[in-house]
């Protein structure tokens, strides 16, 4: 019998249909579970499963314009009184599946702490942020944790590898967690490491050891990529190598992916530019002819 593997979170259903396929099986935050389901050809109309309300059905469309990511009057207050910082400052964005967004603002605008609440890793003060229409500030922490080791990949400015295992090894870290990981072989050869896979860490470059990070990021396939200045500690000519990574694997693999930076000839390569200050975005641009990373020069 025909099944589709997907993935559920705790109260909605994402699948996607396969032409005579009667049975689906998801895959997901929970224990398997078997549903029945009504199916067109390329296209699933209705499901009716049995799970927290019994004969519900939950409408879906297979529609690659759906929001990757959606944020709703985010606020991130530190400390109380005099001393309050206010980093972000009722922020609202929506970024649409697939798309390459660039976050650009001088440090202390707020990039980070925005990127590392879309992302999992903090929680704001207050407003909502949804990923694919599941409210993740409604999460639990065990949720959260899920979230992250499947949805998300992270990049940061330092690599953060081990020095006592290889470039292989590193990237196998994640494999052996993830449900449905790519081999890290392939995510290796992916940034362009074909050839330096069985290096250590302390044998590759500033740019190599970036883009170990990469793959090590992108191998559980993640829906989402979130850098944070990806490119901070490495000249321009190592940075742009790092960027054609990142641009490969938004491009190739479809990954909605969220680059921080505060260099602003980086923006050129985006879809999408959100200029940010004082914990606001202050500007929202749409690039319709986003360059290649190998054009851009500072």
């Amino acid at each position: 019998m025909p099944f589709i593997s997907c993935r559920e979170f705790p109260s909605r259903i994402e699948a996607l249909s396969t032409p005579g396929a009667n049975s689906i099986e998801l895959w997901g935050l929970s224990a398997p579970k078997r549903i029945k389901s009504r199916v067109a050809p390329d296209r699933l109309i209705k499901l009716c499963c049995e799970m927290d309300h019994p004969g519900s059905w939950f409408p879906y469309m297979n529609n690659d314009n759906l929001t990757a990511i959606r944020a709703e009057g985010l606020t991130k207050t530190y400390g109380s009184g005099e001393s309050t910082v206010h980093a972000l400052r009722g922020v609202s964005l929506s970024v649409p599946r697939g798309e390459m967004v660039v976050l650009l603002g001088p440090s202390g605008s707020g990039k980070s702490t925005l990127l590392n609440i879309l992302g999992g890793l903090d929680s704001p003060s207050a407003g909502k942020v949804f990923f694919d229409h599941e409210e993740l500030t409604a999460f639990d922490d065990r949720h959260l944790t899920q979230f992250r080791r499947e949805y998300v990949g992270f990049v940061f400015q330092f690599y953060n590898l081990i020095p006592s295992l290889t470039a292989r090894e590193n990237v196998a870290l994640v494999t052996e967690i993830a449900q449905h990981p790519m081999p890290p072989e392939q995510a290796l050869e992916l940034v362009g490491l074909g050839k330096r896979m069985d290096h250590f860490p302390a044998q590759l470059s500033g740019g190599e050891q970036q883009r170990v990070a990469i793959a090590r990021a992108i191998a559980k396939q993640p829906r989402v990529l979130l850098c944070d200045e990806p490119t901070g500690a490495l000249d321009s000519k190592t940075g742009i190598v790092v960027l054609e990574a990142i641009t490969r694997v938004n491009r190739e693999l479809g990954t909605t992916t969220m680059v921080i930076t505060h260099n602003a000839a980086i923006a050129q390569m985006a879809d999408r530019v959100l200029s940010m200050a004082d914990g606001q975005i202050q500007h929202t641009e749409i690039n319709a002819h986003p360059c290649a990373p190998a054009e851009l020069s500072w």
